[in-house]
Formats: structure tokens, sequence, C-alpha cells
């Protein structure tokens, strides 16, 4: 443990901040551990507790940790991007980074197309949707909430699946040789409400990104009205623009 000087030019936080911020880079802590509290570093280091906040908040403001409220200061998770310009299912996705995917079933059901829904999959209103809710994590943080209606006819039995293990896109094209072609889509900044925050392990308020992708199968037909709730403290969005 380094020791701080007393009669150094240098003030005590900046110098805790300097500390903190070296056994970070050396992965004293991992992305998503709760560091020291403000105790331990006060009985570490002998100094206050104003100079222990001070230096968490140089650190915050770097964006190398987050604060919870009422739990304690944590490492900040790298952000994903997440490309505008390719379908990808997250499993490949997080897989390629180098995270390991994980996905809570939230829930499957058949359900009669709403007008709007039925507008984007060009499908009669009241047509039976084949409806896929999960919970999408990576290394155990959860990351999202995607939401699938699916044009049942096109798949019939599809909910009888396994898509905890099994991606989704993965069992249409292997059971019923849909491959999804082409997609648009549709991003807007949201709140997270109480349902979703507490799926999403954020505040009420937080920000999310929601989007809404329709996409076709070969011959360009509508065959997945996809909603996605993305943490907006986990997620940045990108795309290449050329001239």
């Amino acid at each position: 443990m380094s020791a701080l000087l007393a009669d150094g030019p240098i003030s005590f936080y900046q110098q805790l901040y300097t500390i903190l911020r070296q056994e970070l880079a050396r992965g004293t802590w991992k992305p998503g551990e709760r560091m020291p509290s403000e105790a331990e570093l006060i009985t570490a280091y002998g100094v206050s507790r104003i100079t222990v906040r001070q230096a968490f908040e140089l650190l915050v403001n770097d964006g190398l940790v987050y604060r919870r409220r009422g739990s304690g200061t944590y490492v900040t998770i790298p952000l994903i991007e997440h490309g505008l310009n390719r379908i990808i299912s997250f499993t490949e996705d997080m897989r390629r980074r180098g995270l390991q995917p994980d996905t809570r079933l939230i829930g499957m059901r058949l359900e009669p197309a709403s007008a709007d829904v039925a507008r984007r999959l060009d499908i009669d209103t009241g047509a039976e949707l084949a409806v896929v809710e999960r919970l999408r994590l990576a290394d155990g943080v959860p990351m999202s909430v995607e939401r699938s209606h699916l044009v049942h006819r096109l798949c019939p039995g599809v909910l009888e699946g396994d898509y905890v293990q099994t991606p989704l896109h993965i069992a249409l094209l292997e059971r019923y040789g849909i491959r999804l072609a082409r997609a648009h889509q549709a991003i807007h900044a949201m709140a997270a409400d109480k349902t979703r925050a507490g799926l999403l392990s954020v505040s009420v308020g937080a920000p999310l990104f929601f989007i809404e992708r329709v996409s076709f199968r070969q011959g360009g037909i509508p065959a997945e009205f996809l909603q996605i709730y993305q943490r907006g403290d986990r997620y940045v969005l990108y795309n290449e623009l050329r001239a």
C-alpha cells in the first residue's frame, strides 16, 4: 500500500486519487466490482472522509467508477459499442467481445397482433403472433430486455424451443429456413419504468435506448418485429458515414 506524503506539494485527495487510479489500471478491482468503502480507505490511509470523497469524485469524473446510493462505489464496466449497420445476435456479439452471454426467459406467449404491430409486419390486425421476451446479460450484468414478435404462421410451434440455450435466430434458420436478411430500425431515448428498471438493475428513470426493428426474411417478407430496451450506461451506438 502506497503511503501519502504529509509534507508534499500535492494535496491528500489528489495523492489518494492517483493511488486508486493506479490500482484500477493494475486490475486490483475488476469491472463491476465494489471498491473499498470510505471507512476502509479512511482507516488504510489515515485521511478524512472529505478527502476520500474528493478522490472518488475525480475517479467518477474520469468515468472509471460510479456510485450506487446506499451501496458503495463500483468499477465501471466498459461500454459496449453497438453497430447500426449489421444484424448480429446478442450471443454472437458478446462472445466476440470476450464476454460471457447469458439469457433469462421472461415469458413466451401467443397473442393477436395490435394494429401497430400488424402494420409493421404487413399482416392483418389480430393475426397470431409468437412473442418471446428475454433478459440478456453479459458477464452476469443485465444489459437489455428483448421482446420478439414473430409471425406465427411462418414458424408454427416456435414457442416449443429453448431460447435460453439456443439463439432465437439460429432456431428460425435451422427449424424453419428463415434467414433474417435485412432490417430497418428506429432508436429512441426513454426513461426506465419500474418494471424495466428492476429487470435491468438500474434506477427508475435511468436512460435507456429503445430500439424498434423490423427484420425481413428472404424475399423481403417481414418475419420479426423486435423491441429492445438497452441500458444507456452500458451501450454507445455508432455508425460509419461516408461522404
